[in-house]
């Protein structure tokens, strides 16, 4: 593959052939992005074609301050968010407050897991808890950062997130058996 200069400067120009050749480089990772907020492969197909579209569309703003991938991982996010917002997963939510007395206490910190299982795992969250932590656990965005992004309140981040881990720490109860069995799945 072409540097990147060289891929950016082709897709400003509308070239096919390089716009082809950025698609097959990035769209596996991305999808896999896509996959991470949005449940069904087919919906996630259409936030991928979408994001796509925004970046050939956009690719003349892009000012290599940062590398190429997470230029075109924020846009995917960001397309992905917006259909999130669309389905409104936050409606029926509770601030943090208001589930203070149901959460645990202590930290307890999720043990070390193989990444597909902890993957299929999250992909089971609903899609609220499911989008907040993505974007705090695995993205590294602040509360403040998500509550802005996905129109919401800052609490409902934190009871979002709260509640996400709340889910994955019962499924890894009830699935009982030792995070190092856990890898061959």
């Amino acid at each position: 593959m072409q540097d990147e200069y060289a891929v950016v400067e082709g897709c400003q120009r509308q070239d096919r052939v390089v716009q082809r050749q950025l698609y097959e480089r990035f769209a596996g990772k991305l999808f896999v992005v896509c996959k991470r907020y949005v449940k069904d492969p087919d919906e996630a197909e259409d936030v991928l074609q979408d994001s796509f579209v925004k970046i050939y569309r956009n690719i003349g703003s892009f000012r290599f301050e940062c590398p190429l991938e997470a230029w075109l991982k924020r846009i995917v996010i960001n397309t992905a968010l917006k259909h999130l917002r669309k389905q409104k997963p936050w409606e029926h939510t509770a601030d943090v407050q208001e589930m203070a007395p149901l959460l645990p206490q202590a930290d307890q910190s999720l043990p070390m897991l193989n990444y597909q299982y902890l993957l299929g795992l999250v992909g089971e969250l609903p899609p609220g808890c499911r989008t907040v932590f993505n974007l705090y656990a695995v993205e590294g965005y602040t509360h403040p950062e998500i509550a802005d992004l996905l129109n919401i309140a800052e609490g409902t981040s934190k009871s979002q997130y709260a509640r996400a881990r709340n889910l994955l720490q019962q499924k890894l109860q009830q699935d009982g058996r030792p995070a190092k069995d856990r890898s061959s799945q």
